[in-house]
C-alpha cells in the first residue's frame, strides 16, 4: 500500500513540474514575441526620424545653395552694401558648418542648429530689404527668380520641420512609455529633440515682389 501511495505522490509532483515548465515556456515565448515586435517598431520609428531629418537638412541645404547667386546679384547693383553682404556670407558659412547626425539629436545640438539657421534667416531678411533702395535691383528678373525660389524653399523648410516634429513625437512616445522604455534602455534608443519655436529666430524672411 505504501508503495502505491508513494507512486501516486511522485506522479502528482511530476505532473505539477511539467505544468510549471509549460507556463514558463509560454511566458518566455510571449515575452520574446513582445520584445521582437517592440524592438522592430522602435527601429522603424528611428529610421523614420532619420529620413525626416534628412529631408529637413536637404531643404536647408537648398536654401544655402541659393545664397551665392543671390549675393552676387545684389552685389552687382549694391556693391557698397558691404556689411549686409558680408553678414549673409558669414551666417551661411556658420549654418552650413553646423551639421547633426540623426543619431545625435540632443537638445543642446538642436539649439545650436536652430540658432545658426535662425541667424541666417535674419541675415537673408536684411539682404532682401536692400532691394527697396535699388529700383533696378528690384526689377531684375534674376533677382526676382531667386526670391521666388527662396520663398518656395522657406515654405518647404516649414513643412519638413513640422513633419520631423511629428515623427520625433511618435518615436519619443514609443521609447519613453512603459514597458517599452525598459527595452529602449537596453538597446540604446534614446529620446530625440524636436524643433522648438523661438520668437523671431526661425521666422522665414519676408519676400516681396
Amino acid at each position: 500500500m505504501n508503495s502505491i501511495t508513494n507512486w501516486i505522490k511522485s506522479h502528482k509532483i511530476a505532473s505539477g513540474g511539467c505544468g510549471c515548465l509549460v507556463v514558463i515556456l509560454f511566458l518566455a515565448i510571449a515575452i520574446g514575441g513582445w520584445m521582437k515586435a517592440s524592438y522592430n517598431e522602435m527601429v522603424k520609428l528611428d529610421e523614420s526620424v532619420s529620413t525626416a531629418w534628412s529631408n529637413v537638412q536637404s531643404q536647408y541645404q537648398r536654401r544655402a545653395d541659393l545664397i551665392p547667386n543671390l549675393v552676387n546679384t545684389v552685389k552687382g547693383y549694391a556693391a557698397h552694401e558691404k556689411e549686409t553682404l558680408e553678414g549673409v556670407i558669414a551666417a551661411r558659412s556658420k549654418a552650413t558648418q553646423m551639421t547633426i547626425d540623426s543619431s545625435n539629436l540632443t537638445e543642446e545640438n538642436m539649439k545650436k542648429f536652430q540658432q545658426a539657421q535662425g541667424e541666417l534667416s535674419n541675415a537673408l531678411g536684411k539682404l532682401l530689404m536692400v532691394q527697396e533702395r535699388y529700383p533696378e535691383l528690384k526689377a531684375n528678373e534674376n533677382f526676382s527668380e531667386l526670391q521666388a525660389q527662396l520663398e518656395g524653399t522657406e515654405n518647404r523648410i516649414a513643412v519638413e520641420r513640422n513633419n520631423f516634429n511629428k515623427v520625433v513625437e511618435e518615436y519619443n512616445l514609443k521609447v519613453r512609455s512603459f514597458p517599452n522604455n525598459i527595452l529602449a534602455g537596453m538597446f540604446g534608443f534614446e529620446k530625440k529633440s524636436k524643433f522648438e519655436a523661438e520668437a523671431g529666430s526661425e521666422k522665414a524672411p519676408e519676400v516681396k515682389f
